[in-house]
This record gives structure tokens, C-alpha cells and sequence, in this order.
């Protein structure tokens, strides 16, 4: 059984940066896309970013465009997601999981029914 486990969450100040990791454990990682998402209270859990499989292809919601990175290294089972230039409406629960195949399409990095393994989440708070 693949576990997923989020840290790097805090409080930061708006402008700032924070750099989430998302370790693996139990199966195998680096075969398989990941992604980050996020739900903020009241909200729907939301599509963040995604990388691919073996090309390390990178999707990004556009509201994170040039402030968000996503990066993987398979050699330690972890994914990491830094986060630049941080917004107040960048507050919300992050999570990581991991993408059913080696690689998601545009349509299908969005989906969250497309992923079968969560992380429990790390909260990302951003004050202005």
C-alpha cells in the first residue's frame, strides 16, 4: 500500500516562499505521475500542478504559473512543490497524490479521479 505523507506547510507572509515535499512509501513512486492539489475552506479540492513520467513534464493551474515549481527526485520517492511569491488566496490544504499511470494528459492531470493514492495534507497559510 502506497503512502503519501505532505510537509513544508506553514504561515508565511504574503510575497514569500515555502517548499512543500511529499514522500513515498510502501510502492513504487517514480514510475508514476504525481500532483499537487489544494482545498481551501468551502472550497472544492483544485488542481495545482502535475509532473509526468519519464519526461518530468510539468502541468500548472494558471493562477500558480511562474510562482509555482514542481519537481521530483525518484532516487529518494519524494515530490516537492515550491511555491514563490506566495498570495493570501494561496491559503488552502495541500495535498499530494499519486496519478494512476506513468503520465496524464492536460485534461487528465485536473482530475482528482484520476489519482489513486492522498497524502493527508499540509496547511499552507499566507497572511497579508
Amino acid at each position: 500500500q502506497v503512502q503519501l505523507v505532505e510537509s513544508g506547510g506553514g504561515l508565511v507572509q504574503a510575497g514569500g516562499s515555502l517548499r512543500l515535499s511529499c514522500a513515498a512509501s510502501g510502492g513504487t513512486f517514480s514510475m508514476y505521475a504525481m500532483g499537487w492539489f489544494r482545498q481551501a475552506p468551502g472550497s472544492e479540492r483544485e488542481f495545482v500542478a502535475a509532473i509526468g513520467w519519464p519526461f518530468d513534464t510539468t502541468y500548472y493551474t494558471d493562477s500558480v504559473k511562474g510562482r509555482f515549481t514542481i519537481s521530483r527526485d525518484n532516487a529518494k520517492n519524494t515530490g516537492y512543490l515550491q511555491m514563490n511569491s506566495l498570495k493570501p488566496e494561496d491559503t488552502a490544504i495541500y495535498y499530494c497524490a499519486r496519478f494512476r499511470g506513468p503520465n496524464c494528459s492536460a485534461s487528465g492531470c485536473y482530475a482528482p479521479q484520476n489519482y489513486n493514492y492522498w497524502g493527508q495534507g499540509t496547511q499552507v497559510t499566507v497572511s497579508s
